[in-house]
C-alpha cells in the first residue's frame, strides 16, 4: 500500500482520483552496493582457501616425505609472511615455491585491506548507520506522536507538534518525503503505515497519539485499524478527504476526524463574519511569544487540581472557560464554587508562564 500524501503545488480532491491498487511497498533488505561487497567477501574467502590448498599440495609434491601437517604449516606461515623457520630443509624447487607463495601472500594481505576498506565505506555510505541511529532514537521515545504522511498537510502538523514541545516520528514510503522530514530534524521510519511492523518500528505501543494525513481515505482506515490493534488507548486523528468518509474513519477507531476542505470552508465563513474572534483564538492557540494562551489540562487524581475550585484557580490567574465531563460534553463558564474532580479535563486561559507552571505541577502529590 502506497502512502500518497499530496506534495505538489496543485491538489486534486480524492474523489477525482482513480482507484489506487493496494501495493505493498517495502525497503529492500540489502542495497546493491552491499550485495556486491558480500560477493567480494565470498570470492576473497574462496581465494584464500584455494591458495592454502594449492600451497600445501605443492609442498607435498615438491618435497617428498613431508607430512600433510608440515606442508600446511609451511604454507600458512609463508602466505601470512610470518617467516618462522622451515620445518624441513628445502630444495631448490621448494625454495622457488616458497617465493611464489610469499608473493601470493602479499597480494592476499593487500586484498584483505581492500575488502575491509570497501566494507567500511559501504557501511558508512549505505545509510545503515544512520538507520540504526534513527531506530535507537525512536526506541527511546515514549508519549510521542506518530505522523503518517509527510506532504503539505503533514508538514504543517509536524511543525505545530514540535512547536508545542512534543516528539514526532514520521512514517512515509516516499523517499522525497522522508528526505524533507530528515532535513527538518524529524525522526522518520520508512515503510507502509498499515503494516504492524512499520508501526512497531515507530514505537506505536509507547506512543500517545497518531495522526494520519494520507490523501486516501481507504489507506487511512487501514492505518487506524492497524494502530488500534497494537495500542487500543491511542488517540487517533485522521484526515477525511470526502464528507461521506468521516463516518467510516470513526467506525475504524479514529478519535477525531478532520476534513481540510470542510475546515477551510468553515474558516473562510468565520473570518468573514467574526474575524476578531478568530484572530483572538488563533493568537491564543499559537506558539509565538504571546502573553496569554489557551490550554487543556487533565485533572489527575491526587494532583493539586483534584478538589480545587474554579475560584481558587481564578485567584492564581487561571480562568476556567469550560469543564469537559465526557466525550464532547462541555460545561461552559462553570460557577466559582464548582469543585473540580479527577478525570475531568479543563479548558483554561491565562498567562503563558502560569499555564506552563500549572501543567508542570499537575501531578500526583
Amino acid at each position: 500500500m502506497v502512502d500518497r500524501e499530496e506534495t505538489g503545488p496543485d491538489e486534486t480532491p480524492a474523489t477525482a482520483l482513480p482507484a489506487v491498487p493496494m501495493v505493498r511497498a517495502h525497503r529492500p533488505a540489502i542495497s546493491a552496493t552491499a550485495a556486491i561487497t558480500s560477493t567480494h567477501i565470498r570470492i576473497w574467502l574462496a581465494v584464500v582457501v584455494g591458495a592454502i590448498a594449492v600451497g600445501t599440495t605443492g609442498y607435498m609434491v615438491l618435497q617428498p616425505g613431508w607430512r600433510l601437517l608440515d606442508a600446511l604449516y609451511m604454507t600458512v606461515i609463508t602466505l601470512t609472511t610470518v617467516g618462522f623457520r622451515e620445518v624441513q630443509p628445502l630444495g631448490d624447487a621448494g625454495r622457488v615455491w616458497t617465493m611464489i607463495l610469499s608473493l601470493a601472500g602479499v597480494g592476499l594481505i593487500f586484498g584483505s585491506v581492500g575488502i575491509v576498506a570497501e566494507y567500511l565505506v559501504v557501511e558508512a555510505t549505505s545509510g545503515r548507520r544512520e538507520a540504526k541511529r534513527m531506530a535507537d532514537a525512536v526506541n527511546k521515545l515514549s508519549g510521542h506522536y506518530i505522523l503518517c504522511g509527510f506532504g503539505r498537510v503533514g508538514q504543517t502538523v509536524a511543525r505545530e507538534l514540535v512547536h508545542a514541545g512534543l516528539k514526532v516520528v514520521v512514517i512515509d514510503v516516499l523517499s522525497d518525503s522522508l528526505g524533507r522530514a530528515r532535513r527538518e530534524g524529524f525522526l522518520e521510519v520508512e515503510g507502509d503505515a498499515t503494516e504492524e511492523a512499520t508501526l512497531r518500528a515507530a514505537g506505536i505501543e509507547r506512543a500517545k497519539g497518531l495522526i494520519t494525513t494520507i490523501d486516501s481515505d481507504a489507506h487511512n482506515v487501514y492505518v487506524i485499524l492497524s494502530a488500534r490493534s497494537l495500542n487500543p488507548n491511542l488517540f487517533v486523528v485522521a484526515r477525511a478527504n470526502t464528507a461521506d468518509s468521516e463516518g467510516r474513519l470513526m467506525q475504524a477507531g479514529a478519535s477525531r476526524v478532520v476534513s481540510p476542505y470542510t475546515m477551510a470552508g468553515h474558516r473562510l465563513a468565520e473570518l468573514a463574519t467574526r474575524p476578531r474572534v478568530v484572530d483572538f483564538i488563533d493568537a491564543a492557540l499559537s506558539h509565538g511569544e504571546l502573553a496569554f494562551s489557551m490550554e487543556e489540562v487533565e485533572v489527575v487524581a491526587g494532583s493539586t487540581l483534584d478538589g480545587a475550585s474554579v475560584a481558587s484557580l481564578r485567584d492564581t490567574g487561571v480562568f476556567v472557560l469550560a469543564v469537559v465531563t465526557g466525550e464532547k460534553s462541555y460545561e461552559a463558564n462553570p460557577p466559582a464554587d464548582r469543585i473540580l474532580r479527577a478525570g475531568e479535563t479543563l479548558v483554561v486561559s491565562g498567562s503563558v508562564p502560569r499555564l506552563k507552571e500549572l501543567r508542570g505541577t499537575d501531578t500526583q502529590v
